[in-house]
């Protein structure tokens, strides 16, 4: 039963769990891997705040174990000096789901975090060891085999009575703790786990408790220090390599790496972002903190739904981060407003404003618009070298006249339109004209404009198919994406993103990055310096060729697949499949169409070629 039960009406039957263990296991698949550190660390700085005192939490090997045991096995501890429990408060707070010394809260504390991360990752055993006003007792919440439950083990006391709870010397206490404060000892899944180890999915093996805990808080509080052992497999007396290293979360080093950073005022929410300077850091100092650019969400000094790696570019070209974003770090802190009810998953994974997902893409949008000038300036330096390419005029030219076969849209959204228009309808970017459409549209009312009606292919039924739509302008729509040509060598694209595909498309900016690495473009290029000789100016009049043709296929793909768009059996997942890396890949590797168009074109340009 919950603590506060003893207030229910006694003709009111209160719920009850059935299977405690069970719900504990699936709980804590829901937790990530790591997710025990970031809740064992906060219920010590919980811990160290209500003492009112500055105070210390200690991730290191519990050496107790590591001397006394009968074999030298490594176990993870953590200690604070917090507050500290009694017996009977150990038993009260760890051994009831949904506890919690703090003030529980839909927002606030749970209750129930170390226990399904912790517990559930070391089902032989976590041992809570606590000091208050000078006593120490302890508890084992294990997991029982035989029946998959969690609960105390008992302990004999000296007396022959057997208890959940039992009192301890202080041979046993930690230096660290004086009057008050608790040690947790994780034990694994047996005897002989070595819980110092980190699990195979941890980042940094090294390092791993840095490296999570760094890149999982903004910043620790001013008057709570936070350190971790690293280097534990070397002697203690090698001060050098093991030691006990300061965490300080992500805030403190984007300050000190900074050139450059400010807020951007979103909608229920504000972005902060930083320019990080180009230089070893961004790399040296990934083992213990996330030190290239990146994206996540902000609240209360915590991060969650990190973007790292791959994801982290692809969400940060999403903000307009296009070129650079090794270097641009974005955390969009939603509003603290109670009304907003920001709130996380029972996990600690996710955040959600009145019980939705974050509206990252609506964000992402706002964030372009509002671009900073100092980031743009960054952006367009970096972008520099990637230039739009001589290609998009002879491309244009040879698809004009083509263009109708791709029954472009002609409306573009718009809150002052004077059409009212299905959606479907609707185009992205273009110029507003006046040319004859060949869909169904209405005049909006709002826009004081007379009703007018047009069939769309024909069906006159279309003309009562809706009374309502989405205002729009009529519209000039250009197709044709804005192309950038992206390589390692020249800084424009960072090694790892886009590594071994053709091309990335940003539907919301109509942008087409293509990757001058990839190994179908350079073969092709190769081939034809093989056929003509690699002399001085004639590689670069070859890669132009080449790149030429590729890019049209690309343009080609693109634009054709935005014609599919709301079709009856193209869903928009299909449609941003097709657009994919893997998608516009696949477009390019058919090679005869290509390499017959370049011989042609290094024909016209360099003389008569044989044929191949």
């Amino acid at each position: 039963m919950a603590a506060n039960s003893a207030r229910v009406d006694q003709h009111f039957l209160q719920m009850s769990v059935e299977n405690t263990g069970f719900l504990l296991d699936r709980l804590g698949q829901d937790c990530h891997p790591l997710q025990f550190l970031r809740e064992l660390t906060q219920n010590a700085i919980e811990a160290i705040k209500r003492t009112g005192e500055p105070g210390r939490v200690i991730w290191d090997v519990d050496w107790n174990t590591y001397e006394l045991a009968d074999t030298r096995v490594l176990k993870l501890s953590v200690i604070d000096t917090g507050d500290g429990m009694t017996g009977d408060e150990l038993e009260k707070y760890i051994n009831r789901l949904s506890s919690s010394v703090a003030k529980q809260s839909l927002t606030g504390n749970y209750g129930v975090g170390a226990k399904i991360a912790a517990a559930t990752k070391n089902p032989h055993g976590v041992v809570y060891l606590s000091w208050k006003h000078g006593e120490g007792n302890m508890i084992h919440l294990a997991r029982d085999a035989s029946s998959g439950q969690y609960g105390l083990k008992q302990f004999q006391q000296a007396d022959g009575s057997y208890s959940y709870h039992l009192p301890v010397d202080d041979d046993i206490k930690p230096e660290w703790i004086a009057d008050h404060g608790t040690m947790v000892v994780l034990f694994g899944n047996s005897e002989d786990d070595d819980t110092m180890t980190a699990p195979k999915s941890a980042a940094s093996p090294s390092r791993w408790i840095a490296k999570y805990l760094n890149s999982r808080y903004f910043a620790f509080p001013d008057d709570v220090e936070v350190r971790a052992r690293q280097g534990w497999e070397f002697p203690r007396s090698d001060s050098d390599n093991n030691v006990l290293r300061k965490l300080t979360g992500q805030k403190e080093y984007l300050e000190e790496h900074m050139m450059g950073g400010g807020s951007v005022e979103l909608t229920n929410a504000t972005a902060h972002w930083w320019i990080l300077k180009e230089e070893n850091a961004i790399t040296s100092n990934s083992g213990h903190i996330e030190s290239a650019g990146h994206v996540a969400a902000l609240h209360r000094n915590e991060l969650y739904e990190h973007e790292v790696g791959r994801a982290g570019m692809s969400k940060l070209q999403q903000f307009g981060i296009v070129f650079g974003y090794r270097q641009v770090v974005i955390y969009v802190e939603p509003n603290d407003d109670e009304s907003l009810e920001v709130t996380t998953n029972t996990a600690r994974t996710h955040l959600s404003i009145r019980n939705m997902p974050l509206p990252w893409a609506e964000w992402a949008q706002e964030f372009r618009d509002l671009m900073p000038g100092e980031l743009k300036e960054f952006i367009d330096e970096k972008g520099a070298a990637a230039a739009s390419t001589d290609h998009t005029h002879s491309i244009r030219e040879r698809l004009k006249s083509i263009l109708s076969l791709y029954r472009l849209t002609r409306y573009r959204p718009s809150s002052a339109g004077e059409f009212m228009v299905d959606e479907s309808q609707t185009a992205r970017g273009g110029k507003t004209g006046n040319q004859q459409q060949n869909v169904a549209s209405t005049r909006n009312p709002g826009s004081g404009q007379s009703k007018s009606v047009g069939g769309k292919a024909g069906n006159v039924y279309s003309l009562f198919e809706r009374k309502n739509g989405t205002p729009a302008t009529r519209v000039r729509p250009d197709p044709f994406p804005h192309v950038a040509w992206v390589q390692v060598s020249d800084g424009t694209r960072a090694p790892g993103f886009l590594e071994d595909r053709a091309a990335k498309y940003l539907l919301d900016q109509n942008s087409l990055q293509i990757n001058g690495d990839f190994r179908a473009f350079t073969d092709m290029i190769d081939h034809w310096c093989l056929e003509v000789g690699d002399k001085k100016g004639i590689r670069e009049t070859v890669e132009s060729a080449c790149r030429n043709w590729f890019e049209q296929a690309l343009v080609e793909t693109v634009i054709g697949v935005q014609a599919l768009r709301n079709s009856k059996e193209w869903s928009t997942r299909d449609i941003e499949q097709a657009l994919s890396p893997e998608g516009l890949t696949t477009a390019v590797m058919q090679r005869y169409h290509i390499n017959v168009a370049v011989k042609r074109e290094l024909g016209s340009k360099l003389g008569k070629l044989q044929a191949v």
